[in-house]
């Protein structure tokens, strides 16, 4: 194989080959880890506040609300609900624990502006709200039965920051439609709450914290964190939560209902054949016995 040509064949005529650019040349046709001998600068204070690590919490970059509850808000990016942003809750049946899980932190946001809810699928239970400190007088309920006008004033009331807080039911709505959501949320000041259902588990969503909910019977919410700012949430969070206005009335047995539900005993005889039959295929031989014997005296 003949040797390569030299640098100067290759150059245009009358072109002025000088040894040391070329050599400059060569030094940096070196890759780059090689050539690296100082140790990498750490970024500045202001740049370091704002870097967040996926194995870390957010913390302190967003505007949060307390749940209510000490032990989701240890679990939660900043430390409670996230403001301007979209909060995703998957349940498996509609109108059975929305107040319970939300309802304690919105009596912190009511103020000059309202609550709304747009399509909740039952009415709300005032006195319930009551108990929880909201004032009926600071709901603004929208009857939305359509899919298409729940999400449009959804995207209305998100848009013109006119709420302290949204909760909107969408359960047909399209993972673009949700992301179109997350970002006109982006410039809500307070909570956006998305309720849905289960079945929409696997399907993707936009929505920064996403969480699945479940009641348990002894007066408790289960809560699984699917998706946060933060590393993996492993197992779920068991919350008390007792509907407004039920602790004063409720006592100690019935706080667990669970233990005023009878159990069954299994039966001891064996399986498909029970034992009546038994002592009555016996009683009549036990007779027949009697009979002959007395009819042989």
């Amino acid at each position: 194989m003949p040797p390569p040509p030299p640098i100067e064949a290759l150059a245009p005529p009358g072109t002025e080959i000088r040894r040391d650019a070329v050599a400059m040349a060569a030094v940096d046709l070196v890759a780059p880890g090689q050539n690296a001998s100082a140790a990498p600068q750490p970024l500045p204070p202001e740049l370091s506040e704002q870097l967040w690590r996926g194995h870390e919490l957010n913390h302190g970059h967003q505007a949060s609300v307390p749940t209510g509850f000490a032990a989701l808000d240890a679990e939660l990016p900043d430390g409670g609900w996230p403001c301007a942003s979209l909060t995703e809750v998957l349940q498996a049946q509609p109108s059975l624990l929305e107040w319970r899980l939300v309802g304690p932190s919105l009596h912190q946001l009511v103020g000059q502006r309202a609550i709304a809810l747009i399509g909740p699928p039952k009415p709300p239970h005032l006195p319930g709200l009551r108990h929880l400190g909201l004032n009926e007088e600071r709901l603004v309920w929208i009857r939305a039965e359509a899919p298409s006008e729940r999400l449009w004033a959804t995207e209305q009331l998100v848009r013109a920051n006119a709420a302290a807080a949204v909760l909107t039911w969408l359960p047909q709505a399209r993972p673009e439609q949700l992301r179109r959501l997350q970002v006109l949320a982006q410039g809500c000041e307070g909570p956006v709450f998305v309720f849905r259902p289960l079945a929409a588990r696997h399907d993707p969503s936009p929505a920064p914290l996403r969480l699945l909910a479940t009641p348990t019977p002894a007066w408790a919410l289960e809560v699984q964190i699917l998706k946060r700012r933060g590393p993996v949430h492993e197992g779920p969070l068991t919350l008390s939560s007792i509907p407004g206005g039920l602790q004063h009335v409720l006592t100690a047995r019935t706080l667990r209902p669970s233990l005023l539900v009878p159990t069954k005993e299994a039966p001891h005889h064996a399986v498909g054949r029970p034992a009546h039959r038994h002592s009555a295929a016996a009683a009549p031989r036990q007779v027949d016995r009697t009979v002959s014997t007395v009819g042989q005296g």
